[in-house]
């Protein structure tokens, strides 16, 4: 048989098999339309379970996709998180599925009206990388909550973490509640052309595009948790000694590889020496080498690792001054810390999101001047705000657009349960955690229970003297 039709044929069946599962969730779920709050607070204890038990598995399946990944940052950064995501949910369950009780307009009394709050069905989830496990399953835990059965299709680019989700889920769950589909990006792209309920997709802003065409033959709904560069403003007074550790905790935090890692910095020009001074004593206290560290992350593959000595090249090539903060080790993929000053807008490096431990540092004229260049830009999916004064922070708040902000330090409004996280244009649309992620997988339906000596009747046809009372009559009552 030809290669090309074996492959057609093997693409075919991958199709049918997907197919064959999404058919088994949207039969289950139209047998349970509405699960108990026991039922979905068993799902959601399963998950904690699943990542409780299982974290050195974790850790070692996720250290063998990178090469080497800190395993402090594994357990905070994805496992942590993902069991407070789904302890958070267990406890506030019960509330986020009570129907919402709403005030009646006088003109429709005495009927009364409710919100409630239904799950929309069958739910899939797209992926990626960098985190690949809290960025599996935190999406997970908001639609499991909601009472919605998941496909999740994770990155083919960590293949030990993927697998191991998909056997841990198995053992876990029937294929009908959660299942984890493997495959390349063809099965990633058979995967979004399901005609899902809710999609779900945190990736690269490219793709995104991908998967919203996708999403869009079936006019299904879809989240996108993208990127894009995300800058970290310093004010004229700005306490450099005291932010430049958590400027560099937030870039170095898997090695720069986290969508909301601060991608570039503006910093008053007449301060520029005084900035850098700071950030390579920070980064040598935290990071005192970064080849053998076991608390500094590899660059996931060699082709990210040539994507940004490609992106150092380029923008010393055109004027930038480079400044390596260490030592790396190309063999291992660990890229050292890399400052890049003077960078420009003609510069790769401030065209693409860079996804590792490379800060550009732009120098600025004043207030003005920052915020200027910050909404010349494309909307980020984070923004760093550093500075004492309450009245310009208050001010860069109002006049910047972003997905979520952290003051005076960098990453946490990711961490805080009760903050919706989401991006806004380019950088993404829709939110999630917390509450944010329950609401993002139901559907809240508005119903009217209308009494039996309704006061609309006076409304009804044929048309006269008593239509043009009563309509005048709820003008003046609204003013």
């Amino acid at each position: 048989m030809p290669a090309v039709q074996a492959r057609a044929l093997g693409v075919d069946a991958a199709h049918a098999t997907l197919r064959l599962a999404f058919d088994a969730q949207r039969a289950a779920f139209a047998g349970e339309r509405y699960p108990a709050l026991s039922v979905r607070r068993d799902r959601l204890e399963r998950i904690r379970a699943i990542v409780s038990r299982h974290e050195a598995d974790f850790v070692a399946a996720i250290g063998a996709d990178f090469g080497h990944r800190s395993a402090h940052e594994t357990r905070l950064a994805e496992l942590y998180i993902v069991v407070a995501e789904a302890k958070h949910a267990i406890r506030h369950l019960q509330r986020w599925m009570r129907p919402e009780r709403v005030p009646t307009p006088l003109h429709l009394r005495p009927a009364r009206a409710r919100i409630e709050r239904q799950p929309v069905g069958v739910a899939g989830v797209v992926s990626p990388w960098n985190y690949p496990v809290q960025l599996a399953l935190a999406p997970a835990i908001g639609a499991l909550a909601a009472g919605c059965r998941v496909m999740l299709k994770p990155s083919e680019f960590t293949p030990h973490t993927s697998a191991l989700l998909r056997e841990l889920v198995a053992a876990t769950f029937a294929a009908d509640e959660f299942i984890v589909i493997e495959g390349d990006a063809e099965a990633g792209h058979a995967f979004s052309s399901l005609p899902f309920d809710h999609l779900f997709f945190t990736g690269s802003t490219a793709v995104g595009r991908h998967v919203a065409r996708a999403a869009a033959e079936h006019l299904t709904p879809v989240t996108l948790e993208l990127g894009g560069k995300s800058p970290a403003l310093f004010d004229d007074g700005a306490d450099f000694a005291h932010a430049a550790p958590r400027l560099v905790v937030g870039k170095l935090l898997n090695a720069g590889q986290t969508c909301i890692a601060p991608d570039y910095a503006l910093v008053p020009a007449a301060r520029l020496d005084e900035f850098i001074a700071a950030v390579r004593k920070a980064a040598a206290r935290l990071y005192p080498s970064y080849a053998g560290n076991p608390d500094y992350t590899s660059i996931v593959s060699q082709r990210h690792y040539d994507r940004l000595q490609a992106l150092v090249a380029d923008a010393r090539a055109k004027g930038a001054t480079i400044v390596e903060l260490g030592t790396g080790d190309p063999a291992t993929r660990v890229f050292a810390p890399t400052l890049v000053i003077g960078a420009r807008d003609d510069m790769a490096v401030m065209q693409e999101e860079i996804f590792g431990p490379l800060l550009p540092i732009e120098g600025h004229r004043g207030l003005d001047d920052a915020i200027a260049r910050v909404n010349a830009r494309p909307h980020p999916l984070a923004f760093y705000f550093f500075g004492p004064d309450a009245s310009r922070r208050e001010r860069t708040l109002k006049e910047t657009r972003a997905g979520g902000v952290t003051v005076n330090d960098t990453l946490w409004h990711f961490a805080h349960d009760n903050l919706p996280f989401g991006g806004i244009g380019p950088s993404g649309s829709g939110a999630y955690h917390g509450e944010a992620s329950f609401l993002t997988f139901t559907h809240k339906k508005s119903v009217l229970l209308q009494s039996r000596f309704a006061a609309a009747r006076l409304l009804y046809p044929p048309y006269g003297k008593a239509f043009e009372k009563v309509l005048a009559l709820l003008k003046r009552m609204n003013g």
